[in-house]
This record gives structure tokens, sequence and C-alpha cells, in this order.
């Protein structure tokens, strides 16, 4: 498993175990022994997890698999797991925030997660036309300077609003994009500013929930609805790139990479984009440890100049999606953010 060193001392795994799939609002289906998948992934060398606030149990789950892992693999083994999660604040209580219910979330995060220090905390807000996200922003950089936080990043951040917040003084480490083969906003201003002010990018959505797999290719096109949220967000995502018969050619030809490489279609949508500037990790989710060996094999896989050409010729076909990154899921009437949950972190101060 390939590594990077974000910092001096703070090292992440290339690829990042996700924690949505095990959300108690994701889906019904988790582990059975979620602590003990953690533990594999570890062990093999994914030592960065990434959850939040709003993932209804997951910092709770991951609390535990620490417990366990100090336990039987010493704390030595311990201080190389790396945790991210996020800070998720309502929609509804954006205008009425204040420095005491910031401290108070984060405060539930550190002992759910059975922490003295949060590792890396992920700021998002759902309206930048209500305007104390910056002030907020600079109350997590109070909480890092008080021991409470180690860095702070961001989450579905657009690029003008990330850079603000960089400029204002808030030591933005990374931003967390939906960036993929179906998703290429980043690329319109995300990545460049990125590079500019040394923020580190991890992509989420690489895999579309799924949906690049093998399970759909010559699939036929699904009606009704999906067997949880990530399905219904990915498919609206495919129609926007240029619907079913653009991304049965996409499939195929990732197929084809996939063949040359003995590899499969997720782990070659994975390894595309980490391959992509500014981009430190993909994070990938699992509900258990049946793909941990695909997982592993993301950071291994070299593609070739022929593998990319190929990709670029399905994307000459494509379309991309509109505005800067979450732009489509912040309009609560839209099609996009219409499946969006605005209001999950209630339980969490």
């Amino acid at each position: 498993m390939q590594r990077l060193e974000l910092s001096p001392g703070y090292e992440i795994s290339r690829v990042i175990r996700g924690g949505w799939q095990l959300s108690g609002s994701h889906s019904a289906t988790v582990s059975d022994d979620p602590a003990g998948d953690m533990i594999a992934f570890a062990d093999a060398g994914i030592t960065t997890f990434d959850c939040a606030d709003i993932y209804t149990g997951v910092e709770e789950l991951i609390g535990q698999f620490r417990a366990r892992y100090r336990d039987m693999r010493g704390q030595q083994a311990l201080d190389r797991i790396k945790i991210h999660t996020k800070f998720v604040p309502d929609l509804d209580i954006l205008s009425r925030i204040n420095k005491a219910y910031v401290e108070q979330v984060i405060d539930t995060s550190l002992k759910r997660l059975r922490m003295e220090r949060l590792d890396l905390v992920q700021f998002h807000w759902w309206n930048y036309g209500v305007p104390r996200w910056l002030e907020t922003a600079h109350w997590l950089d109070e909480l890092r300077r008080a021991g409470k936080i180690d860095k702070i990043g961001g989450t579905n951040f657009d690029t003008r609003h990330m850079v603000e917040m960089i400029k204002s003084g808030v030591p933005i480490a990374s931003m967390q994009v939906q960036y993929s083969l179906l998703d290429r906003r980043p690329r319109k201003g995300m990545v460049a500013a990125a590079l500019q002010h040394g923020v580190a990018l991890f992509c989420y959505g690489t895999v579309a929930g799924g949906f690049l797999s093998e399970k759909w290719l010559g699939a036929p096109e699904p009606e009704g609805t999906m067997e949880n949220r990530s399905l219904t967000k990915y498919r609206l995502v495919i129609e926007e790139f240029g619907g079913w018969e653009l991304f049965q050619a996409l499939l195929r030809t990732l197929r084809e990479i996939a063949r040359r490489h003995n590899s499969d279609i997720a782990t070659v949508a994975s390894a595309v984009a980490l391959e992509w500037p500014s981009v430190a990790a993909v994070i990938v989710g699992a509900r258990n440890r049946s793909h941990l060996l695909a997982n592993l094999a993301i950071s291994d896989l070299a593609l070739t100049a022929e593998d990319r050409a190929r990709i670029d010729q399905v994307f000459a076909n494509s379309r991309e999606l509109e505005g800067d990154v979450f732009e489509l899921e912040r309009d609560t009437t839209g099609r996009h953010g219409s499946i969006m949950k605005y209001n999950l972190n209630k339980g969490a101060a």
C-alpha cells in the first residue's frame, strides 16, 4: 500500500477505508464484525479511516476498533492509524450556530472515537447564503490550537470558498470531494487551487457507489427505487455524464483495461483517480473485508499511455456536470439536492 506524508509526522495510506456504508442511515446491510474488518484493513496497510459525525453509529464503531487494535497490536501500531472525521452542522442550525455548539460536537466525536485529539476534522457547510461559515471555520481552528484537533480539512466546499478560508488564516490541510471518471467538476478550479495552496484532495465516489463494476456491465438501465442512497445519487450522475449507453461504453473500456492488468473495473476506476494531480488518496467504501484484496491493489496498478488514451476517447463524448464542486447538491429543490439529507446531526451534541 502506497503511503503519503501530508505533513511532517502525519502519514496516511493512499487508499482510505470509507465509513458511510456502515452508517445506519445508509443501508440496513452491514458487517457482523465491523471492528474485526477494520483490523484486517489496518493489518493489510490501509491505516486511514474516514467517518463523520452524521454517519449514524460509525464513530462509535471506529472507537471500538481503536480499543481492540491497541489491545491486540499495541500503542505503536495504533499510532499509525489515522481517523478522518467530519463536522457537518445541520442546515437548520446554521443561522444560530455558535462556538459552544461547535465545541460540543467536537467533544462528542472525541468521546465516540475514544481519542484525546482528533486527527483530522473535515468541515462542511450546507448553505453559503448563511454567512457564519467562515466564523465557524475559525472556531474549529481555535479548537485546533487548543489541542482538540490536529488538522482541519474541508469536505464539499467549492473552490472560491475554500480559497477564502485559506486566505483568512484557516490552515486547510485537505479537501474531500466527489471526483471520479463520471464527475470531473474539481478540474474546473479546485485542482489548480489545491496545487497552489498545498491542499491534499481526498476523492470519494471513484466507483460511483458500485456502478463502476462488472455487476453493471451489460445490465439494463435500472428503474424504480435503488437499494441505497449512494446508488440513487450516482444514477443521476450517470445521466448527467451522458446517459446509460455512454456509461456502458465506459464500463467496456475499463473492463478491457482491467483484463490487461489482471484486475477489475472498480480497481481501475480508483487507480485512475489516484493518478490525478493533487489527489492524495481515494476513499473506498466497504461494508466488510470481502473487497480488501481489490482495495489493496489500487495503489499498485500502473496505467499505461494507451489505457489513458482509451478513457479519453470515452470522455470526448461525455458531458461535465454543471457548476463547481457540490454545487448541484446544494440546490435543495433540484434533482441532486432533493435526495440529500441536510439535518442528520441532531444527536451529535
